[in-house]
């Protein structure tokens, strides 16, 4: 039995997700919790060398199926080498997207069938999913403005913006599906805004048996 906490953030491009990353990083090593960050897709030496296939650009399109099984891939060897591992040693575990991202990326963006991947899901992870998702939402105008001030974008964050709106209504409707374990956070707030949602849901979290 894993006695460890599956934290996830979720969010478009440019929504802050790197940044509350660290927030939350320390904001669980400063209640004497063991934490892990990690990502998606990557995580691994295997993982992150596939990270980088989906993410730069090539003179060769990437097919939406080849791009799905992909993100699998990387993921099997995460799961198996780095997030179950820590939740089975009592680690908490703090991943910069998971699974939520493929059903908005590829699912909502790509079209792809998303029983096709429930499939994969269910194939590559069995019942792991994350006990709690936060999602950053901000609206696709402002998320696109902050990514291009990071500087050059990649293979994703070159996509036009019905894309990224086709990505956005995917993530909310994931989190209507299962309010259960996603909070969703207008990250278009001032910064200690946001934080301070973030904080009141590991709050939650952590009332909740910890």
């Amino acid at each position: 039995m894993r006695v460890g906490r599956f934290i996830t953030l979720e969010g478009g491009e440019g929504s802050g997700k790197s940044t509350n990353l660290r927030y939350l990083q320390t904001l669980l090593q400063e209640r004497q919790i063991d934490v892990v960050v990690t990502r998606e897709p990557g995580g691994t030496e295997l993982a992150e060398k596939i990270r980088r296939l989906l993410l730069e650009k090539h003179a060769e399109c990437l097919t939406p199926e080849a791009e799905l099984l992909l993100m699998f891939a990387a993921r099997s060897q995460h799961i198996r080498h780095v997030i179950l591992p820590a939740l089975q040693r009592g680690q908490w575990v703090l991943c910069d997207r998971f699974t939520d991202s493929t059903f908005a990326y590829q699912g909502g963006g790509r079209g792809m069938d998303m029983h096709a991947i429930g499939w994969l899901e269910q194939t590559v992870q069995g019942d792991l999913q994350p006990d709690l998702t936060l999602l950053l939402d901000t609206p696709i105008e402002i998320g696109m403005r902050r990514a291009k001030h990071r500087g050059d974008l990649d293979r994703f964050e070159s996509e036009q913006y019905h894309f990224f709106e086709r990505v956005r209504q995917a993530f909310l409707q994931r989190a209507q599906q299962m309010p259960e374990r996603y909070r969703i956070i207008d990250a278009s707030l001032p910064l200690s805004e946001v934080q301070l949602r973030i904080k009141q849901a590991i709050d939650a979290l952590c009332a909740d048996g910890y």
